[in-house]
């Protein structure tokens, strides 16, 4: 199995100083891919001295853009990707490796507990998400937002028209392979305290949890969100009737009760015409990708 590790980095040159030379060590047969996503400190530097292959952006384009570049230019059968912060453990490369082997298409490294997360707003959010994404596959994900995972080359190149070019990759990736049928396995990890400065932004990353919310949604299965939702809106509008009626004794409905119910008629009908397109959108899924 020819194992290729692309590092999606922006200004990390602290943390790859650290992380190249111990990966060219532990793998040297691998082929390691370095996406300098527009740094302008030393980060390219440190790759050529390390002697790894170096992708220049010419400017910033986001983590996933990184990522999708990594993945094109990559050419091992399984991919590893892995942050530039130094919080991974190249070590554990070989533990995603093995559970591979025991036949999943993908190997996510799942962050443990709180010590794990770069802040307890960060950890809040990504439990959140974790039992959102459970609820939608039927199946426990244990951490779904980490940048840490061994994919199936071929298999993840079918999804790249799917992946945002922000920092969303990883659920994007995560909730299409289960979509498609693919088996998804989790190793427990510790990660390190990054080194250098963090890229998070509260306000904008405050943003984007209210977008992976709609995004895990639709990712799946929308009927599944979208029914409940519809049927809690239209349940309100029945009630408020009830009240209406007991309080004037007027069988009528109210405009706000006539309101509730047409939308959630609505949202069912989003949900419904959602969930057809994602079918769509995950047409050639089944198409075995060895046969590209």
């Amino acid at each position: 199995m020819h194992l290729s590790i692309v590092i999606p980095a922006k200004n990390e040159e602290q943390g790859l100083s650290n992380t190249l030379p111990r990966l060219a060590e532990l793998y040297p047969e691998a082929e390691i891919i370095v996406v300098d996503d527009g740094s302008t400190d030393g980060t390219r530097g440190i790759c050529e001295a390390s002697g790894v292959k170096v992708l220049s952006q010419p400017y910033s384009k986001g983590n996933g853009a990184a990522i999708k570049a990594g993945a094109r230019a990559a050419s091992g059968d399984v991919i590893v990707f892995m942050d530039g912060d130094g919080q991974h453990d190249p070590m554990d490369i070989e533990r995603l490796l093995y559970k591979m082997d025991e036949g999943y298409d993908m190997v996510v490294g799942a962050r443990s507990g709180l010590s794990d997360q770069a802040s307890i707003a960060r950890w809040g959010a990504n439990g959140f998400y974790n039992r959102l994404a459970s609820w939608m596959v039927n199946k426990n994900i244990p951490d779904l937002t980490s940048g840490f995972r061994a994919v199936r080359r071929k298999k993840f190149l079918g999804f790249l028209y799917l992946l945002p070019n922000g920092f969303s990759y990883p659920t994007t990736s995560t909730m299409a392979f289960f979509r498609a049928g693919y088996s998804v396995g989790f190793v427990p990890i510790s990660v390190s305290q990054r080194v250098g400065k963090s890229h998070i932004n509260v306000l904008r990353d405050g943003v984007r949890f209210l977008l992976i919310i709609f995004k895990i949604g639709t990712l799946y299965s929308p009927l599944k969100v979208y029914f409940p939702t519809s049927v809690a809106v239209a349940g309100i509008g029945f009630l408020n009737y009830l009240l209406a009626w007991a309080a004037s004794g007027s069988f009528r409905f109210t405009n706000m009760s006539t309101l509730l119910v047409l939308a959630g008629m609505i949202i069912f009908l989003m949900g419904l015409l959602s969930e057809q397109l994602t079918n769509l959108q995950y047409k050639d899924a089944d198409a075995d990708p060895d046969d590209e």
